[in-house]
């Protein structure tokens, strides 16, 4: 059995390869090296915002992948249906399968973001949990997804306008998973700060891994 791999490009995005089945994750402003990638099998999407989506970029990434199925929340099935992209929607509940990989959709209390304030409106986020026989992979999104049972890594939100670090905390000691590996760090400075609280605050049996961008990394 060959470990699933991860490729962190920076902020929320993330190639997968499972094996069985190679998918981009949020392909965001933030993030680098996913604009020239090629040979995926599915791009997930979490939600609309820039830093996961920049739809700018998005076409030439679907041409270079002709064969990859977009899949996104609700709310970026939207933005996609007014621009013409093709795209398949899924909200929390539902499953797919790429390759020899199968999707969860999962979210949080009614499929939501997390709240940045209360006079900003709140959009759909789809969590992503991919199990292959590597390992099972979970994207939250921008929300404190539950997780279901079985998850062997956790891409741990690190820094964001809806984030309080201790609330990270809580979230990686309630998941427990047996890898976390902090993602969505873009907009911190000194980002080293949060995963020092992570590493010394993370449960017993949890070991954080900060992925250098850029480079595949077995999950073993």
């Amino acid at each position: 059995m060959s470990a699933t791999e991860l490729v962190h490009l920076g902020h929320a995005c993330l190639v997968v390869d499972t094996g069985a089945a190679r998918i981009l994750l949020d392909p965001g402003a933030f993030s680098d090296g996913w604009q020239t990638l090629e040979g995926l099998d599915a791009i997930l999407v979490t939600h609309q915002h820039v830093d996961h989506l920049d739809v700018d970029r998005l076409p030439a990434l679907l041409e270079q992948n002709p064969d990859a199925e977009l899949v996104v929340d609700p709310g970026t099935s939207d933005v996609l249906t007014e621009r013409g992209i093709p795209h398949t929607r899924h909200e929390p509940g539902d499953e797919f399968t790429v390759g020899g990989t199968r999707v969860e959709v999962v979210g949080a209390e009614r499929g939501e973001h997390a709240t940045i304030h209360p006079d900003i409106p709140v959009i759909a986020n789809n969590g992503y949990v991919l199990r292959a026989e590597g390992g099972t992979v979970m994207h939250p999104g921008d929300a404190y997804v539950p997780a279901p049972p079985g998850v062997d890594v956790l891409l741990l939100p690190t820094g964001a306008p809806w984030l309080k670090v201790s609330e990270a905390v809580d979230y990686l000691r309630a998941v427990a998973p047996p890898i976390a590996v902090p993602i969505h760090e873009a907009v911190l400075a000194n980002p080293d700060l949060h995963y020092g609280l992570f590493d010394s605050l993370s449960p017993a049996g949890t070991d954080v891994r900060v992925l250098a961008r850029g480079v595949d990394t077995p999950l073993r």
